[in-house]
This record gives C-alpha cells, structure tokens and sequence, in this order.
C-alpha cells in the first residue's frame, strides 16, 4: 500500500472519479426519502465522502505523473529518455487524464451535494 502511495497509479483517477460519481448518483436516489424522514444531511454528508474519493484516485494519478521520467518505464526496464518507446509518455497520458477527470467528477459530486443543502428531500 505505501508503494502505491509513493509511486501512484497513473489510471487512478480514470476509474475513482466515474465510480465515485455513479455511487454518488445512486445514492441520492436511495437516500432521499431517509433523508426526510430522519431529518439528517445524509446527501451533504455521502457527497463529502465521494468528494474525497474521487480526489484520492486524482491524487494517486498526480504522484505518478510527476515521478521521475526513468521511473515511469515499462516495470523491469529501463529507458534512457521519455522519447524512446517504453519511457513513459503513455503513463504520463493517462495519469494527466486521471488527475483532470477526477477533478471534473469530483466537481459534479459538489454539485449535487449541493442540491443536498437547499433541497431537504420532503418537497412533493
């Protein structure tokens, strides 16, 4: 675990960002009608959990971005520069990707917990 948060995972954010914005989703629908009964923010509350998600997949794509060019090679080799063929410019690809749209999720979680502050689930 500490190597994945040393090193990162350049497709972190290309998977948590989408997943946390699909439980996020799921979850307001599921939530709504607890959320009025019990009068709690549990909307606000499942979006600030997701929020961080999507944010820790952005962050594990960041540490693999900015690793060193010689790490960011095909594992068990070693290139001599980034313009050769294993040295790493796909992984960096990806990771840029992971960090942009794990952001961009992470914005649309806010969106909707948003919503969970003005609305409070009991309109009809």
């Amino acid at each position: 675990m500490r190597r994945l948060l040393v090193r990162g995972w350049p497709s972190a954010g290309l998977y948590a960002g989408p997943v946390a914005w699909l439980a996020s989703t799921q979850g307001n629908y599921a939530l709504v009608s607890w959320d009025c009964a019990h009068r709690l923010p549990a909307v606000t509350a499942l979006a600030a959990l997701l929020i961080l998600v999507s944010l820790f997949g952005g962050l594990l794509s960041w540490r693999s971005y900015r690793r060193p060019p010689e790490a960011a090679t095909v594992p068990g080799q070693r290139a001599g520069s980034l313009d050769a063929p294993d040295g790493g410019r796909p992984h960096r690809l990806v990771a840029a990707m992971g960090v942009l749209l794990a952001l961009l999720f992470a914005l649309a979680i806010m969106v909707h917990g948003a919503a969970g502050l003005v609305f409070s689930g009991c309109e009809r």
